[in-house]
């Protein structure tokens, strides 16, 4: 794949609105946009995220409660995910989660533990003052982000179609996670919602500034 093909799938990229209820994505197709989140990269390689894929029609209705902006999406996309972003819960410098992700996942020798625990606990204190719950769970939303970013892009560039979604009452909705979905919200909070389908209407032209005017060559 060359750059410009790359760039037609940037410019194919919109915030679809409405999707066409009849057309399904196919699951190898879902999988692999699932694969690009699953291996995007986030600090320190934590991984501050986890996806539901809300496939239940009765569960897709219950979102619509604290989902002001995901009705329509709600209703017709192909696949919907719920992106969960981690809290102090699991992210706090001196929690077991920190210890186990470095020696199960990460596959570190335990000098090498000590030595990360460390930078990690001075990273959170000093350098990015992640110093309550709010700021540790906004740390890790950001994260998310990325790897909301990946799947969309990596959608587009197979022709399926997405909108990404933060037209939500976060509280009303962690709320529906917890009662309806299972989801213990003093670990996990949600991030962002990201709908995927393909179009049933033709997306407006893309605007966008100048590259002159966003970038900047010292």
């Amino acid at each position: 794949m060359n750059q410009a093909e790359i760039l037609d799938a940037f410019n194919f990229r919109h915030a679809c609105k409405e999707f066409d209820a009849n057309k399904i994505v196919a699951k190898t197709d879902m999988d692999f946009i699932l694969e690009t989140a699953r291996l995007s990269p986030s600090s320190f390689g934590f991984e501050p995220w986890h996806f539901i894929v809300v496939q239940d029609a009765k569960l897709r209705e219950k979102l619509k409660n604290g989902a002001w902006g995901a009705t329509k999406k709600l209703e017709t996309a192909s696949h919907f995910v719920v992106c969960l972003a981690m809290k102090s819960y699991f992210l706090g410098a001196d929690q077991p989660y920190i210890e186990h992700f470095m020696k199960n996942v990460q596959h570190l020798p335990d000098d090498m533990i000590r030595l990360r625990s460390q930078f990690y606990r001075d990273f959170q204190k000093s350098d990015f003052d992640l110093s309550d719950d709010r700021k540790l769970f906004d740390w890790a939303s950001k994260q998310c982000y990325i790897a909301l970013g990946n799947m969309m892009t990596a959608a587009a560039l197979i022709g399926i179609d997405s909108c990404p979604i933060e037209g939500f009452n976060q509280t009303t909705t962690d709320a529906i996670l917890k009662e309806d979905f299972g989801i213990n919200t003093q670990q996990y909070g949600i991030a962002y919602m990201v709908a995927f389908g393909y179009r049933i209407n033709p997306p407006k032209a893309k605007t966008r500034r100048l590259a002159s005017e966003v970038i900047t060559w010292k």
